[in-house]
């Protein structure tokens, strides 16, 4: 499938899919979108030192990169798991501009190290953020309450329906510990029912520029 590198609104890059219409990242601002779904409504509800966290939907590794400077501003210790079943590209890792638009040039090495780092395997990337990138479909997934907090950002349900399916969020459901949250840029009535059908408490907030609502999901505790 052809892929493009463009350049979203606020000035950060993306890939773009012109078969599916389809952007990696919101073409109103990949890190705007970033900071406002999986940092501000997720990481930064997380209270303890020791958080564990999994993203569905690694890609180019934004995500996991914010998380790590924001880990590091905070000294939160962080253990990623991002699961990716086709890695984006050296050359198109090569090609986001990530570190400059973050104005996070001290950190390029570690962003470099992310992508290089070996799938499958633990890697520290710093003191505070432990890696592991699970090359994998998302439906064998098998984690048993592992996680604190989960990055939802797959594909979207236009394009990719089966990624949002009951059988997915019955996974994220069982992979979270009691009282973890999901969050994830989608806003659809049928991604929320298949939320509550699992066992999620589902609120919808305000969505990143260009995008009315998202969705908060948390599971309940025991």
């Amino acid at each position: 499938m052809k892929r493009e590198i463009v350049q979203t609104l606020d000035g950060s890059t993306t890939i773009y899919l012109p078969e599916w219409n389809e952007n990696y990242h919101s073409k109103h601002g990949a890190i705007q979108e970033a900071y406002h779904v999986f940092i501000k409504n997720g990481f930064s509800l997380l209270k303890e030192k020791n958080q564990s966290i999994l993203e569905i939907g690694f890609g180019t590794g934004l995500n996991a990169f914010i998380t790590f400077l924001e880990a590091k501003k905070c000294n939160i210790q962080v253990v990623y798991h991002g699961v990716e079943a086709y890695p984006v590209e050296f050359n198109e890792i090569a090609q986001m501009n990530y570190v400059q638009q973050l104005d996070a040039k001290e950190f390029e090495s570690d962003f470099k190290k992310m992508h290089d780092s070996t799938w499958n395997q633990p890697i520290e990337i710093s003191p505070e953020f432990k890696l592991t990138k699970r090359k994998q479909f998302f439906n064998e997934i098998d984690d048993v309450e592992s996680f604190d907090l989960i990055y939802f950002d797959a594909f979207g349900y236009r394009v990719q329906p089966e990624l949002w399916s009951t059988e997915i969020f019955r996974k994220m459901h069982t992979a979270l510990k009691p009282g973890g949250i999901l969050v994830t840029y989608a806003a659809r009535g049928v991604v929320k029912r298949s939320m509550i059908e699992v066992g999620f408490t589902v609120e919808k907030l305000a969505g990143p520029p260009g995008k009315r609502e998202m969705f908060r999901a948390t599971k309940r505790l025991i």
